[in-house]
């Protein structure tokens, strides 16, 4: 997760304002993660994702939109801390082997598989004197399970792959096989109700609200530049992005469950990483071109101040 770049004085500004706060929202203390480490760690996210145009309250913004308790964990594993790594097996073992299973429908493959990653996730050898682990890419920003249901199927894909090289040219030509260049294996994708349910939601959001989503998380507009081209305070918007985002969450569970998953089912289909997911978001949210709309929308301004 190391960043070369330097981290901008907003990002910094916003990591300094809001890290106690972080810091003991992630339980930090208990698994050896101190405010120095954190803070830098907070600081290489942000500036990872965020673009250098950021200002302070976007910065707040994201920070306060990552799974901060899932990635304190994850990076005090990274770092080699013996209790959180304990604490770790006690959320994750279980629920890494039935993710497993869901992937190579086999008892002893999937626990194969779930073993495999152990090493790799705690990070057992070192490369230019730093600790090697997988989870110090994780960034927080799904959650963690979604993540290493990820990290599992990259894994059977790749364990595939190398099963599939391992057949010998004889074999193949015994078998009258035509040597065609391997085709790509798909990942296991998310639960298709959960892509349907997504794009859904997204399709019915009103026009502004699609343009104000696509030009914050897409087109990645500042909070400040969205509220000027529509007339409003920087506050406002921060408020909109965020109320949003819970009615979003409100309307994706209520579409999973008219699709015949129960309560629980629905709230563990949504920590799914959206990553994982098929969902076209940019042609969900734009019906119209973002960048069209909100151009429209600065032309009118302008005009109205006396600037265009």
């Amino acid at each position: 997760m190391r960043v070369a770049k330097p981290i901008p004085a907003p990002v910094q500004s916003a990591v300094s304002g809001l890290l106690a706060e972080l810091h003991a929202k992630g339980g930090c203390e208990k698994i050896g993660l101190t405010r120095e480490s954190f803070e830098a760690i907070l600081g290489e996210v942000a500036t990872k994702y965020l673009p250098a145009s950021t200002t302070h309250a976007d910065a707040r913004t994201f920070l306060l939109t990552l799974r901060i308790d899932e990635l304190a964990l994850a990076q005090a594993c990274a770092a080699g801390n013996n209790s959180a790594w304990e604490l770790f097996l006690t959320r994750y073992r279980e629920k890494l082997y039935q993710s497993a299973l869901r992937i190579a429908r086999e008892d002893s493959a999937a626990r194969d598989l779930a073993d495999s990653l152990y090493a790799e996730l705690y990070g057992t050898t070192t490369r230019n004197g730093e600790r090697v682990s997988k989870l110090a890419s994780f960034t927080g920003r799904g959650s963690l399970e979604g993540w290493l249901r990820t990290v599992l199927a990259q894994e059977f894909v790749n364990r595939y792959r190398r099963t599939k090289r391992l057949v010998s040219l004889d074999e193949e030509g015994e078998d009258g096989s035509q040597f065609a260049a391997p085709q790509p294996e798909p990942l296991p994708s998310a639960d298709s109700r959960l892509e349907s349910a997504t794009d859904a939601a997204l399709a019915a959001l009103d026009p502004e609200d699609r343009m104000v989503l696509a030009a914050y998380y897409l087109d990645g507009r500042t909070l400040a530049e969205i509220a000027r081209t529509l007339g409003v305070h920087e506050s406002t918007i921060s408020r909109k992005v965020d109320k949003l985002a819970r009615s979003l969450r409100k309307k994706i569970l209520a579409g999973l469950m008219r699709q015949g998953m129960g309560r629980r089912q629905a709230e563990e289909a949504l920590e799914v990483d959206v990553r994982d997911l098929q969902v076209d978001i940019r042609r969900s949210l734009a019906q119209d071109s973002p960048a069209a709309a909100f151009s429209k929308k600065e032309v009118q301004v302008r005009s109205r101040e006396g600037l265009g």
